[in-house]
């Protein structure tokens, strides 16, 4: 029987009973979501994509999936964000960082992309096409290309995030292209590799 805890609504101060939701890994195994005893519940004002996911391993196959938030709908209207306790990164952390990003530096309607990369995740928002590769291969030079050509036919701007790094050749390119680089480091946070990307990250101060 799924495990009810309680939760207490940070806007009218009621606690309510939340049931601990169970999804469904490949293999077949419940996967339950950890949740944090000691973080606080969250009132959920302005719903933003990246944060609406939450990676989980499976405890019988050990695959990483990602799965929705757990959260607690209130009476008095609140939508609860009950927090889950996280472990190690995951290739899901990778997406969420370079999103984040994005959003910081105004591109705030993120999502998944429809159609996924040879390697990796897409993401898109207006204007903008990025893909990120959480995997443990540098991305290359085709990886570059594609990323160029998608971007070129969306008429949109095209960015690439890799955890394992660039070939020198696909460094090159995108100097070539101006599509900016970045690395992620071991927890995930994004870091400018070529001069495209520290232009795209540097405040706008045109007037």
């Amino acid at each position: 029987m799924p495990e009810s805890v309680p939760v207490r609504c940070p806007a009218c101060r009621r606690e309510r009973r939340f049931t601990v939701p169970v999804y469904p890994c490949a293999c077949g195994a419940p996967v339950v979501p950890p949740l944090d005893p000691r973080g606080a519940p969250m009132a959920v004002t302005h719903p933003v994509w990246d944060e609406q996911w939450v990676s989980l391993r499976c405890g019988a196959c050990g695959r990483e999936g990602e799965w929705p938030q757990p959260e607690l709908g209130c009476p008095c209207g609140t939508v609860v964000r009950v927090p889950v306790a996280r472990g190690e990164p995951g290739p899901w952390d990778a997406v969420v960082a370079a999103a984040r990003l994005l959003h910081r530096l105004g591109h705030h309607d993120v999502r998944r992309a429809r159609r996924r990369p040879a390697h990796g995740i897409g993401l898109v928002a207006p204007g903008l096409v990025a893909h990120v590769d959480p995997g443990e291969r540098p991305a290359c030079l085709r990886d570059v290309e594609c990323l160029w050509l998608t971007a070129m036919i969306r008429s949109a701007r095209g960015v690439h995030f890799s955890r394992a790094g660039y070939t020198a050749d696909a460094r090159a390119r995108a100097d070539g292209l101006d599509i900016p680089l970045f690395s992620l480091d071991a927890a995930h946070a994004p870091r400018p590799v070529n001069d495209a990307a520290r232009a795209f990250t540097a405040p706008d101060t045109a007037s």
